[in-house]
């Protein structure tokens, strides 16, 4: 298994449907309770460990969602209500680098789940017009909100997979 990527690179081809932007946004509205599972039951001792040589800890990766969908949201809203906007990135690892990256994980849980709430409402209220509408991220160029849905229902289930993928190598 890739330690990395252990269910691959983000990847569609085809239409994106109904039935497709329906699945995804189900993804994303689970999501929080997928992660709430994942790490019900783990010790600092274990939220303090890398999920690959190299990688970031649990808990790194439980703040590490809440701030990569909480930015995410705003894009969504950005790319709603301008014309094809250029986005801010951020630098994923100096953020994580950062003492609220320390804090229990607990109140990323609770964002996650609140912002997971709005997030997944806003979406189910798209219009087939509205899926078609575009941002542009100076790293990886233009992006359309169909596209950048079925990223983020990817997104948290990489990160999961990361956890559980740990949890079953160390056996806990």
């Amino acid at each position: 298994m890739n330690e990395k990527y252990p269910i691959g690179n983000f990847q569609f081809k085809g239409d994106i449907t109904s039935s497709v932007i329906n699945n995804w946004i189900n993804e994303i509205e689970t999501l929080p309770l997928s992660l709430r599972e994942a790490v019900k039951d783990l010790n600092d001792a274990q939220l303090n460990t890398a999920y690959r040589d190299g990688g970031w800890t649990v808990r790194q990766v439980v703040h590490h969602i809440a701030d990569s969908h909480m930015n995410a949201y705003v894009r969504f809203k950005l790319a709603l209500t301008e014309d094809n906007p250029v986005i801010k990135p951020y630098d994923e690892a100096k953020w994580a680098d950062l003492s609220d990256y320390n804090l229990p994980i607990e109140p990323s849980l609770v964002l996650l789940e609140s912002l997971h709430k709005r997030w997944s409402n806003l979406l189910r209220s798209l219009t087939q017009a509205d899926l078609k509408k575009t941002f542009v991220h100076p790293d990886s160029g233009e992006v359309s909100i169909g596209e950048n849905i079925g990223i983020y229902a990817w997104h948290g289930k990489h990160h999961v997979a990361h956890i559980m993928s740990l949890c079953e190598r160390k056996n806990w």
